[in-house]
């Protein structure tokens, strides 16, 4: 048996085993990809795979242990207190406004390009609202997931400079032709929220509340005794410093979650008794996503160390007829989808995206199209289990992933599709060759 058809199956029993819920994503990552190598005969060397993609993911791990604690606390502090009473005013208890505002926060806050802190920062200002109103968390999932991987195309998101990377290309040549794209993306995200409005309007109405300003958020309700309004302005500020840092780069992303986590705790909480408090009272949260990323790493090490991610690359592209050559572009936009959902982003783009533009050269498709019809997939991609935010995402809402999942698919797939009919029309990448 090949190597392509051995990961095929492994990628295929994973996703069997984890949306039917005949197994936990997290035992399924490790004893998959384990059975699979062993069956292939890599007995010998898949230690040193797994410890391999741990290796490669634990920088993410550090990162997303120390972004929950920090903005757990912050929200016990009642640092969004402000934000979700200004909002609970703007949307009057109306389900489609706040749908509609899910998409418009979301898309603000992903231009730092950065999946995790958009999730931590959209989460924890419209949780609240979605639970006060007894919302469908779905839908908030759906349109902020959605959301976040049509702003991942900047120059500065991760796919786009993979990309350009990878075929040595410039990523703001390779970026500006997508806006129109990206905004009939957004636009049809809007559509979106405002059948999911109408939809809960007809399920739970408009909510009546003559004092919106009473609700303080979800810190009240859970930790009133965490709460620190005299130091709100001093953790916006920190929260602010850090978001900056982030964009800036000043430091490595883990480190920078880390001094800021460090410097809340002595602020807000002095006394050793009460950080041990909050950090007990976040910490199977902090589990239950840490442990999935460093179990993701066994799966993604044992995928690239046997050479199935190569496997599997060339298989697919020999599948294309020749006839089809002159149609590399639209072919790259479709292959995106599945691809990017079963491998990392990492092994798309450096693996499988080199092998289809050589393809492309000899139909006379340019590389740059060929780029940019590979970025089209990415909100499905971010469905997939191998993305350690999809975690943060469904952890901090409180939603089932293999849920989530079967609920966002369709939507993720629509949302590509009209990013890649839009890309065509304005020669983001030609239909044919």
């Amino acid at each position: 048996m090949s190597l392509a058809l051995y990961g095929f199956l492994m990628v295929a029993t994973f996703m069997t085993l984890i949306m039917t819920k005949r197994m936990t994503p997290l035992v399924a990552l490790i004893v998959v990809p384990t059975i699979f190598a062993l069956i292939a005969g890599f007995a010998g060397g898949v230690g040193e795979m797994m410890i391999e993609g741990i290796k490669n993911l634990a920088p993410t791990g550090v990162m997303l242990l120390f972004a929950i604690l920090f903005f757990s606390i912050m929200t016990d502090t009642g640092l969004f207190d402000p934000l979700v009473n200004r909002l609970l005013r703007l949307v009057h208890g109306d389900p489609l406004k706040i749908l509609i505002g899910t998409v418009a926060l979301c898309a603000m806050v992903s231009l730092d390009g950065d999946g995790s802190t958009t999730y931590i920062i959209t989460i924890a200002a419209l949780l609240p609202l979605y639970k006060r109103y007894d919302m469908n968390r779905l839908y908030l999932c759906c349109l902020l997931m959605a959301t976040s991987g049509i702003m991942n195309l900047t120059p500065w998101g991760g796919p786009t400079a993979r990309a350009a990377s990878a075929l040595k290309l410039d990523p703001a040549t390779l970026f500006l032709p997508l806006i129109p794209g990206m905004l009939a993306g957004l636009a049809f995200l809007v559509g979106l929220a405002i059948w999911f409005g109408r939809k809960e309007r007809a399920r739970i109405g408009h909510v009546k509340s003559n004092e919106p300003t009473a609700f303080s958020g979800m810190a009240v309700s859970q930790f009133p005794e965490a709460r620190r309004p005299k130091l709100r302005w001093f953790n916006a500020a920190l929260t602010v410093l850090l978001l900056a840092g982030l964009v800036s780069g000043i430091l490595p992303l883990s480190v920078l979650m880390m001094l800021a986590f460090a410097v809340a705790m002595i602020v807000n909480y002095p006394q050793v008794a009460e950080q041990k408090e909050r950090i007990a009272a976040h910490a199977g949260n902090v589990l239950s996503v840490v442990s999935l990323i460093f179990a993701a790493g066994i799966f993604t090490g044992i995928l690239a160390g046997t050479g199935m991610v190569e496997a599997m690359s060339k298989e697919v592209v020999g599948f294309i007829p020749p006839a089809l050559g002159p149609y590399m572009a639209p072919i790259t936009a479709l292959l995106s989808l599945p691809f990017t959902f079963f491998i990392s982003n990492d092994a798309f783009y450096f693996g499988m995206l080199p092998i289809l533009a050589e393809a492309g050269t000899h139909y006379g498709v340019e590389p740059m199209a060929i780029a940019r019809a590979s970025l089209m997939g990415q909100p499905v991609h971010l469905l997939s289990p191998l993305v350690p935010s999809t975690y943060l995402l469904v952890s901090l809402a409180g939603v089932d992933l293999a849920d989530h999942q079967r609920f966002t698919l369709v939507p993720a797939i629509l949302v590509c599709t009209v990013m890649t009919v839009v890309g065509m029309l304005v020669l983001a990448f030609p239909f044919i060759g």
